[in-house]
C-alpha cells in the first residue's frame, strides 16, 4: 500500500495518557488525549492497574472525540497505527486490542509501532499555527540528534531515517529523568506529578545555591557511557542533604533545593545531547518526552545550542508529551514509504528496542 498523503489514525496507550491522533500526511486533523494522571496522583506515581483500566474506559470516548475534531468517518480512514511497545504492558494491550478490533472491522491495514520514534515523527507534523508556536522553521531534517526525556524514558538516539534507520546512542541506566523528578518532590513535599511542581518552585529558587552531582559525567564515566544517563545518584544527594538540614534543626530551603536539582538534571541531559550532535557530526538537535515542558530544560538547550550553531527543534508541548498524533504521523510516513502493514500476530513489547521502527 502507498498513498502519498494517507489519511492514519494513531493510538498511544503505552502509560497514563490515552491519545488518539488523526493524520492527513503530515497535517494534523486531531490530537485527543485523556489523562489518568489524576487517578495515580494519590499513589504517588503511575499503578500499571490503574493505568490499563483508565485505557479501557476512555478508549472508545477519545477515538469518537479525536474523529468528531478531525471530521472524519472511520471508514475514510487509509490505516490504523498503534503503538506497541516500549511501555507497561498491560496499558499497551489495551491500545493494541483497539486498533487490531478496529484494523479487522473495517478491513483496514495495520501499523504497529515504536513509541520512542513517534516521539521524533511528532516534529514533521503541520497544523495551522503549530509550527510558529515553537519558533521551528521548515521541516526537519536528517540526519537528527533526539534528546527524550519522560517518566519512563531518557535516551538519546540518531536518527537517519524516520522509517527505516534509527540508532539508540545512550539511555538512562537506571531512573528516567521524568522519575527522578516525581522522587526529588515527594522528598520535598510536593504534590505528584513531580516535574511542574519543580518547575513551579525553582522560578522562585537560586540554581547555584547547591551543587549537585551530575551523574555519568567524570572521565572514567564517559569512557564507558559517554551518552548515557544516570539520575539515581541525583537523587539520593538530595535526599542526603535534606536529611543533614533537618537533623540540624535548619529549614529547607524548597525552592534553592528544586532550582539546584533543576539545574543538574538539565545540564546532564544538555551536555550530553551537544556532545553527541559534535561527535556524530550532526548540527540539529530535537527534543521530545514530557520533561520538555520543563522551563529550564527548554531555556538551557537554547542556550547551548545557538552557542554551539546546532538547529534546535521543539514540538509544540502538546505533542511532546505522550499522544496519538505521533504514532499516526509515523504510520502515514510509513505507508507513504511503502512498507508492508505490521498484520495481526504483534503484541505488547513493554522492552521493544528503538531500533525497531515497525513491528512486522
Amino acid at each position: 500500500m502507498t498513498v502519498s498523503e494517507p489519511l492514519v489514525l494513531g493510538i498511544e496507550s503505552s502509560c497514563d495518557e490515552t491519545g488518539v491522533g488523526i493524520v492527513r500526511g503530515r497535517t494534523l486533523l486531531a490530537n485527543a488525549i485523556a489523562s489518568s494522571m489524576d487517578e495515580h496522583a494519590r499513589f504517588g506515581g503511575v499503578v500499571p492497574e490503574v493505568a490499563a483500566r483508565a485505557h479501557l474506559e476512555a478508549m472508545t470516548p477519545t477515538i469518537e472525540r479525536a474523529l468528531a475534531d478531525a471530521g472524519v468517518e472511520l471508514e475514510d480512514l487509509d490505516a490504523i497505527a498503534v503503538t506497541s511497545g516500549p511501555g507497561l504492558a498491560g496499558a499497551l494491550m489495551v491500545g493494541i486490542s483497539a486498533a487490531k478490533a478496529l484494523a479487522i472491522a473495517l478491513d483496514k491495514p495495520l501499523y504497529a509501532v515504536n513509541h520512542l520514534v513517534g516521539h521524533v515523527g511528532a516534529d514533521i507534523l503541520h497544523a495551522e499555527g503549530l509550527r510558529e508556536a515553537v519558533g521551528s522553521v521548515g521541516d526537519l531534517k536528517l540526519p537528527t540528534i533526539a534528546l527524550l526525556v519522560s517518566g519512563g524514558h531518557t535516551s538519546l538516539l540518531l536518527v537517519r531515517d524516520l522509517v527505516g534507520d534509527v540508532e539508540l546512542l545512550g539511555e538512562t541506566i537506571d531512573d528516567a529523568a521524568g522519575e527522578a523528578f516525581d522522587k526529588v518532590a515527594r522528598l520535598l513535599g510536593l504534590p505528584y506529578p513531580g516535574g511542574p511542581e519543580i518547575d513551579r518552585v525553582a522560578a522562585r529558587g537560586d540554581a547555584t545555591a547547591i551543587r549537585f552531582p551530575r551523574g555519568l559525567t567524570r572521565p572514567k564515566d564517559l569512557e564507558r557511557h559517554r551518552y548515557d544517563f544516570s539520575f539515581s545518584g541525583l537523587k539520593t544527594s538530595v535526599a542526603r542533604w535534606v536529611e543533614r538540614q533537618v537533623a540540624l534543626g535548619e529549614e529547607v530551603p524548597v525552592a534553592d533545593v528544586a532550582a539546584s536539582f533543576r539545574e543538574a538534571v538539565a545540564d546532564v541531559l544538555l551536555t550530553k545531547a551537544i556532545a553527541a550532535c559534535r561527535d556524530q557530526g550532526v548540527p540539529r538537535l530535537l527534543l521530545g518526552g514530557g520533561v520538555v515542558a520543563n522551563a529550564r530544560v527548554r531555556e538551557l538547550a537554547r542556550e547551548r545550542t545557538e552557542a554551539a550553531g546546532i538547529e534546535l527543534r521543539v514540538p509544540p508541548l502538546s505533542l511532546c508529551t505522550d499522544n496519538g498524533a505521533m504514532i499516526a504521523s509515523l504510520g502515514a510516513q510509513l505507508v507513504a514509504a511503502g512498507h508492508a502493514p505490521s498484520g495481526l500476530e504483534f503484541g505488547a513489547d513493554s522492552t521493544l528496542p528503538v531500533e525497531t521502527v515497525q513491528v512486522v
